[in-house]
């Protein structure tokens, strides 16, 4: 598929499975990457409806690290036993260290 044909969760999909291996982005900066900046929210329903389509969802958290998606996992704790099995340190549903392992699509890709 072409990538102008893509529809605009395919996209998101497509951005988030970009994102190394033990580290986290924001739903606002796949949206800013994609040029629907105030569209954060839209890019949550995305990462929503992505289970079952090989997308790392785990590793897309608010603007301040918070794991603001995790009711959308199996489970009680899933998204941050997967975070934490990457590495990533994670206290009170709040990632730590967020601006060392903060990964911007706009600035890596």
């Amino acid at each position: 598929m072409k990538p102008e044909t893509l529809s605009f969760f395919e996209k998101v999909y497509e951005v988030a499975k970009k994102i190394p291996y033990g580290r986290v982005t924001s739903y606002g900066a796949i949206a800013k990457y994609l040029g629907a900046g105030k569209s954060a929210r839209i890019v949550g329903y995305a990462m929503n409806g992505s289970h079952n389509k090989d997308v790392p969802a785990h590793r897309v958290v608010n603007r301040k690290g918070l794991l603001t998606g995790k009711h959308h996992f199996e489970g009680t704790n899933l998204m941050q036993q997967l975070l934490e099995s990457e590495g990533v340190e994670v206290v009170e549903n709040q990632i730590q260290n967020l601006e060392t392992i903060y990964w911007d699509p706009a600035k890596e890709l």
